[in-house]
């Protein structure tokens, strides 16, 4: 009797067998072993956008905007995870997780690429970019074609540049007019050796720090102040533990949009195509957006806050661009002469304070 079961048991799987070949050809050509090169052809990629500011900030609102753009352009086929707020890397790691591939896309500030590309601090340079158009000219230009052209090298493709706004200063020991108002103050600065040089210019002491330590460290005293744009000032509401604000322009804060040059050059062609679509579209948005969020945002800080704020005058302005000339010498060998050169062209073309260059 068991013979029988067991012999039943053998025909029953055999049909079974048959029928699976038989109908599901397609099962027997299944690849045997698993060829990255082909992820995501037939199914949705992932991108995973990692960044440390908040959700509702310029940085923020454009990543969800070109998530949502990718989404649409591609059919689905792509999608794009944003992660803010640092929950996976912080500044100080990013740049390595890219690097690595454990993200796609990421969009660090200025200061933390030039640890990696020491060019990258002209964009950092003390009133650098005059005005909003001068901003524009240099990412659309040869000063953001020449800093993109540098990343191959250190595997990463620039997709864009997103503005951020102007920094301004902020601090509790008193109002910020002059140079001379800085010296003994203890500022926390981005990760930077120029930006810690202009500071220690004016015989400072600095702490660089992660953007999501600041608002303790200037609540429990640990700094005084330091610089950031409105939009930051106001959604981390620094404004909340600091008595004053000064409107200097004194310099720009902004993002490379940058992604992993591995993983973009697996993509297929009609998929990159449609990818850089949705990051011109976002980009041109996201610019112009912060922008009016920064405008908007200092008249809310106005209206809620008893913070005491301060405008420089345009002789004041040029009291700082001449205070702070020497860094232009300082660190000319770090990010290229021509570089310079061009930032200098920038300056003389939007502003009629732009100093003239020091002797050397």
């Amino acid at each position: 009797m068991r013979s029988y079961w067991s012999i039943a048991l053998m025909v029953a799987a055999g049909m079974a067998a048959a029928v699976l070949i038989g109908f599901y050809p397609m099962l027997s050509q299944a690849p045997a072993a698993y060829d990255d090169e082909q992820e995501g052809f037939d199914t949705q990629l992932v991108i995973k956008f990692s960044h440390v500011v908040a959700e509702n900030t310029p940085k923020g609102l454009a990543a969800q905007e070109f998530a949502r753009l990718v989404k649409e352009k591609t059919n689905d086929r792509v999608k794009v995870e944003v992660y803010p707020n640092g929950v996976l890397y912080s500044e100080v790691d990013e740049i390595d997780a890219l690097q690595q591939g454990s993200v796609q896309m990421i969009a660090p500030s200025f200061p933390n690429l030039s640890e990696l590309l020491p060019s990258w601090m002209a964009l950092d340079l003390p009133f650098a970019f005059p005005t909003n158009e001068a901003v524009q000219e240099a990412f659309q230009g040869e000063i953001g074609s020449t800093l993109f052209g540098q990343l191959e090298r250190v595997n990463m493709v620039g997709m864009a540049f997103w503005g951020n706004g102007f920094k301004q200063f902020t601090s509790n020991i008193g109002p910020i007019v002059h140079p001379s108002d800085l010296r003994g103050q203890h500022f926390r600065t981005m990760r930077s050796k120029l930006l810690d040089a202009e500071f220690r210019l004016f015989d400072m002491r600095t702490t660089e720090m992660p953007f999501n330590q600041v608002y303790r460290n200037l609540e429990n005293g640990t700094v005084d102040g330091g610089e950031n744009s409105i939009s930051n000032i106001y959604t981390k509401k620094f404004y909340q533990v600091q008595k004053y604000l000064t409107i200097s322009n004194h310099g720009y804060l902004g993002y490379a949009v940058l992604m992993n040059r591995t993983f973009w050059k697996k993509l297929p062609a009609d998929i990159q195509q449609q990818i850089e679509e949705a990051m011109e579209e976002t980009t041109e948005w996201a610019n112009q957006n912060a922008i009016l969020m920064n405008q908007k945002q200092l008249e809310e800080i106005r209206n809620e806050s008893r913070i005491q704020i301060y405008t420089l005058s345009p002789e004041e302005r040029k009291e700082w661009m001449n205070a702070w000339e020497p860094i232009y010498t300082q660190y000319e060998s770090y990010i290229g002469t021509e570089l310079i050169k061009k930032i200098r062209k920038l300056q003389q073309k939007y502003s009629e304070y732009a100093p003239a260059p020091a002797a050397s």
